[in-house]
């Protein structure tokens, strides 16, 4: 299924992208550290990249390929019923979708890593 450029980066999504590129989380921060500049087997990563009507934290064009670092937030039953719906669109999509929590990125980036080299 080709993907609608139309559905990416929705204008009215922009301050809200930027909001969250600006107060990232440290997970974040430290993963986008090593996806930055293409560093991770040359693939080139966008930070909070909007897909339909839902951010996710990380986007690889290329490879079709999502990241999100799930906090503690994501334990409430809204947040939860928010993350399926966003899944189920991104599968809609042929969006692959890969999860780690905060604790995973901070504790063992290079599991992580690995983990996401073995998914490209």
């Amino acid at each position: 299924m080709e993907i609608n450029n139309q559905i990416h980066n929705l204008k009215y999504l922009k301050d809200v992208r930027k909001e969250l590129r600006n107060g990232a989380t440290a997970s974040e921060r430290l993963l986008w550290m090593f996806l930055r500049d293409r560093q991770l087997k040359g693939k080139k990563f966008r930070r909070q990249h909007s897909i339909d009507h839902f951010i996710v934290d990380f986007y690889c064009a290329d490879l079709r390929l999502a990241i999100e670092i799930d906090g503690g937030i994501h334990k409430l039953r809204e947040v939860q019923l928010n993350d399926k719906e966003k899944e189920g669109i991104l599968d809609f999509y042929n969006i692959r979708l890969l999860r780690f929590t905060n604790e995973e990125v901070l504790d063992d980036i290079e599991k992580v890593l690995l983990k996401i080299e073995q998914s490209l």
